[in-house]
């Protein structure tokens, strides 16, 4: 891949060998943004697990201390009783078996996050080959799987976010803005680490979180001291 010079320029400035701390690491990043926009800050966790095991998967949710991003689309499938409910909510989109079908037969998914009443999973099995992939099959584990759909939703809008490793072992989070005070930068960053931290699956042996980086939606990756 071919790096821009403004990219290659503010590498050039990090010292390969070092691991820097939290603070270090945003101040750099703050001091040599590399877009015009308002660039991200994105957490990368290389975990120490072996990604075949199932047992050793790492996901769940978390509401960190300051929300990120744009409010999620949220998606409920829910039961004809609770379709009002659902809607007034917050749900972008609301239905049950027809929106079900809707999804099998278009395999389109517009939304980023879906909540479902515990009676209506057995119909989701339809379409989690489809939802599945993406993370975004509703699950007891991620707390998106409950007779209190209002509550969950209200969570969700609040920025409550799920996570779960990649193909390789690693997980992947955006924290804030490069514009943000750095102390709320380091409160989603210490929230969103411990989580993690007590994510460690049983069977998972020695160094659990082997490697942290930072960096904006642009510029290098800054290895942090974990």
């Amino acid at each position: 891949m071919t790096r821009s010079k403004g990219y290659t320029t503010i590498k050039s400035k990090l010292d390969k060998n070092k691991s820097y701390t939290f603070d270090e690491a945003i101040k750099f990043i703050k001091e040599n943004p590399n877009a015009k926009f308002d660039e991200s800050i994105e957490l990368h966790l290389k975990l120490g697990i072996d990604v075949k095991k199932s047992e050793q998967q790492v996901k769940g949710n978390i509401t960190l201390p300051h929300n990120v991003g744009k409010e999620a689309k949220i998606i409920a499938f829910v039961g004809p009783d609770k379709l009002k409910e659902a809607k007034e909510a917050g749900a972008a989109i609301v239905g049950g078996e027809e929106l079900i079908n809707e999804i099998k037969d278009s395999k389109k998914i517009n939304f980023d996050v879906a909540v479902a009443e515990p009676k209506i999973m057995p119909k989701l099995a339809q379409i989690a080959k489809i939802l599945g992939p993406k993370g975004l099959m509703p699950s007891p584990k991620t707390e998106t799987v409950g007779e209190n759909i209002k509550e969950m939703i209200a969570l969700l809008k609040k920025g409550k976010l799920n996570f779960k490793n990649d193909d390789s072992g690693n997980i992947h989070q955006v924290i804030g803005k490069i514009s943000w005070d750095q102390n709320k930068l380091k409160e989603n960053y210490e929230s969103f680490t411990e989580v993690i931290r007590r994510s460690k699956p049983a069977s998972a042996k020695g160094i659990f979180i082997r490697s942290i980086t930072l960096c904006s939606t642009m510029g290098p990756a800054v290895k942090i001291t974990v």
